[in-house]
């Protein structure tokens, strides 16, 4: 009888404690339940996705509820495409892409109802090429084999602009490949291509590590005189800039260039408070950011709201106007 009452008590503590553990599991499951948002950025060989990658750290570090990633993408159009279908929460965005996405115009059907969270920095637009190889400027690239960068990256339609601002059509006035940044690079090292474009922040990895190779010297062409052409065209999202000297090793001297604004953007029913705090938290720990790439430097409270051809989040303009800036857009 005592070995029977023992069994059942101790059945019967087993029952209570998983009774206790099931019943109780769905609130504690809730209070834990973390928020997972992924950031799309671009290629590895570029700015985008070291800076997403920093960034995701910096959210996942300091909002105790929210764990981000950072994805590889081909860039802006992939991005403005992955963001309209839902599939990222926030997207690195070149100018022009955005502006295209945001209106639903050129390779966009649909109008993307995307935000600004902030503008991050200016994007350079490159033209590689090798000393030596009969290439000195834009037009001369016409006849040759060039890469205008991934599928669906700014690069891609950026560079297609330029050559056309100078009368190269990009479908028939030269052998065309279609590479990332690091691809491009790998290429033109191996003598596979004459020349590649590249949009992105100063200095880019696959850049500097090119124009660092032994036996090797780069060459950057001018093209800011397509600025004027692309505007009239394509709306007031570029303008004329400088690519300092000795922003590349062995390049000593200036290089003009089209530029325009690269952006943190999500999307218009993006909850408030979690675009508020993202917002906050990069801000809050700007210092990391700069630790992790030299181009975070670039980003202040004053340039973060300058440049968007799409208006702000709410949660990004409370945090804005709390620090006293006005947001235009």
């Amino acid at each position: 009888m005592m070995k029977r009452v023992s069994l059942f008590m101790v059945v019967g503590v087993i029952v209570f404690i998983a009774a206790f553990i099931f019943i109780g599991a769905p609130e504690t499951s809730w209070a834990q339940k973390t928020v997972r948002i992924s950031i799309a950025t671009g290629g590895t060989g570029g700015v985008w996705y070291p800076y997403g990658g920093i960034m995701a750290n910096i959210i996942s570090k300091y909002l105790p509820d929210v764990e981000a990633t950072a994805e590889v993408t081909a860039a802006s159009v992939d991005n403005a495409l992955l963001l309209g279908a839902k599939k990222v929460d926030l997207a690195f965005m070149f100018g022009d892409v955005g502006y295209e996405a945001y209106m639903g115009k050129g390779r966009f059907k649909e109008k993307v109802p995307m935000r600004c969270l902030a503008s991050l920095y200016p994007s350079i637009t490159h033209i590689v090429c090798l000393e030596g190889r009969g290439i000195n400027s834009v037009s001369d690239l016409k006849g040759k084999r060039i890469s205008t960068g991934a599928p669906g990256s700014a690069t891609e339609i950026v560079a297609c602009r330029v050559l056309e601002a100078y009368g190269i059509d990009p479908e028939r006035d030269i052998t065309r490949d279609r590479l990332s940044a690091s691809e491009s690079a790998g290429a033109l090292k191996d003598r596979k291509i004459e020349a590649y474009f590249w949009v992105g922040g100063i200095p880019t990895s696959s850049v500097v590590d090119i124009a660092a190779t032994p036996g090797i010297k780069i060459k950057l062409l001018d093209h800011a005189e397509a600025v004027d052409k692309m505007i009239a065209k394509y709306g007031p999202i570029y303008y004329k800039n400088v690519c300092p000297a000795k922003t590349y090793p062995h390049v000593d001297y200036d290089v003009t260039t089209v530029t325009a604004g690269n952006f943190l953007t999500c999307l218009e029913k993006t909850d408030e408070k979690l675009a508020y705090q993202i917002v906050k938290v990069l801000f809050e720990h700007k210092s990391e950011l700069e630790a992790g790439h030299k181009v975070a430097k670039q980003l202040t409270l004053e340039s973060a709201v300058l440049g968007s051809s799409y208006p702000f989040h709410p949660g990004a303009i409370k945090f804005y106007k709390e620090k006293g800036i006005k947001v235009p857009f």
